[in-house]
């Protein structure tokens, strides 16, 4: 079976694509490129691809499954016994540099580490970061 212009037209159509008139010879080189390779795998033989039950396409000779069983749930255990700090229930972790709160004090910038934020100081009499 061979694509045709009609087909591409068609296909682009459905997708609700566009298609350039000067895209067409390409695009139906390339599809009839894909289907001659599926002519070919077509003819491939896989018969002998199955195992005992026929449910897994894998060869009898295969390496076995795994059983699906797990451990315990993680989070059922309590928050210290795989959080490094934890605060009121919460997991604590470093502030990332990228986060990190600039402030800029005459020709310096200054990287914080928000602090400032919640002591309730202000630019005029609070602290420095």
């Amino acid at each position: 079976m061979a694509v045709t212009h009609d087909d591409v037209r068609h296909i682009a159509d459905l997708a609700r694509l566009g298609v350039a008139p000067s895209r067409l010879d390409g695009l139906v080189s390339e599809l009839n490129g894909i289907l001659a390779h599926m002519e070919v795998l077509a003819q491939v033989s896989a018969g002998e691809v199955t195992d005992e039950s026929g449910s897994t396409g894998m060869p009898a000779a295969s390496t076995p499954l795994r059983s699906d069983s797990s451990g315990p749930i993680p989070m059922l255990l309590p928050l210290e016994s795989f959080a490094p700090e934890t605060r009121d229930g919460f997991i604590i972790v470093p502030r990332l540099a990228s986060h990190a709160i600039l402030k800029e004090k005459g020709d310096a910038t200054i990287i914080g580490d928000g602090s400032e934020l919640n002591s309730g100081s202000n630019d005029e009499g609070g602290s420095e970061l």
